[in-house]
């Protein structure tokens, strides 16, 4: 877990795992989102929208219930004004959130990951969403505009655009739209969080080695979360190149000790030194975090 790690591109290997090294330095694999996935997902996303749309006209016509003409204007602009914010940002928004997903993503267990194994920047984030707007919302409404505003060959070619972005995942062996294309993204599978057993039964007395407070600040939540996939993932390899990682990063001058018995006492101890702190108000998120 070196600060000057840099990311490693991701590597193809067949089917849909893809394999990267963090910045961190752990070998990770993780196996992309079906396209199929991908848009029951986004349907998903699109039903809560229009349910909020929904509850935001009803909202409006209950302003209007009265009668009142003064009050049309008024109830035309918050309509307006709500559909351009769920259509510009809502999974803007959603996807700027630590889990990197929107409600629809969580639902079929998918988030949004950056291709080279580093952190998902917002302007990644801003980019592949930014793209949306020109693959699918911009054509889907030169589509309903109707013939006063628009001829029946651009509503016909707006509809053969969006068909063609939303088709365009299956042609490509990522599954990737143009807008991961453009922002070094894809959507992934997120790992099951269920901890290990004998990570979330372990008693105090079978933890090992005791670990300074100072020692213990060395890492924060993210860390915690990559070293929970590291034993999850129990490989020989990485276990041993992250304890050493570990090791050098707090100068552990402890007893020598099995490299994965070493990594679940130090996981233990650093979950319940942040679990502690979380109970006073304080979440350290990363190492980089004071």
């Amino acid at each position: 877990m070196s600060a000057t790690a840099k990311p490693a591109p991701a590597a193809r290997e067949p089917g849909r795992i893809r394999r990267f090294v963090t910045p961190e330095g752990v070998d990770l694999r993780l196996t992309l989102g079906e396209a199929s996935e991908r848009a029951a997902a986004f349907l998903i996303d699109l039903l809560i929208m229009v349910a909020i749309l929904v509850a935001i006209t009803i909202l409006c016509w209950a302003m209007l219930a009265g009668g009142r003409h003064a009050d049309l204007p008024l109830a035309a602009i918050v309509w307006l004004l709500s559909f351009f914010l769920l259509r510009s940002f809502y999974f803007t928004v959603f996807e700027l959130r630590p889990s990197n997903a929107t409600p629809g993503k969580r639902l079929m267990g998918l988030r949004v990951a950056a291709r080279d194994g580093g952190r998902l920047g917002a302007d990644a984030i801003f980019a592949r969403n930014l793209m949306r707007e020109i693959e699918i919302f911009l054509p889907i409404t030169m589509f309903f505009a109707g013939d006063d505003q628009v001829s029946g060959w651009i509503a016909a070619a707006g509809l053969v655009w969006t068909g063609i972005f939303l088709f365009f995942p299956l042609f490509n062996k990522d599954r990737l739209r143009v807008g991961d294309l453009l922002a070094g993204t894809w959507v992934v599978k997120l790992p099951r969080r269920a901890l290990l057993a004998d990570l979330a039964t372990m008693p105090v007395a079978a933890a090992g080695p005791s670990f300074t407070t100072e020692q213990l600040r060395a890492y924060g939540v993210k860390e915690l979360q990559v070293l929970e996939t590291v034993l999850r993932q129990d490989r020989a390899a990485t276990l041993r190149e992250v304890a050493e990682r570990i090791r050098r990063k707090i100068d552990w001058q402890g007893e020598a000790m099995d490299d994965a018995a070493f990594l679940r006492a130090y996981y233990l101890a650093l979950r319940r030194e942040l679990e502690g702190k979380l109970l006073f108000g304080k979440r350290r998120r990363d190492k980089h975090d004071s």
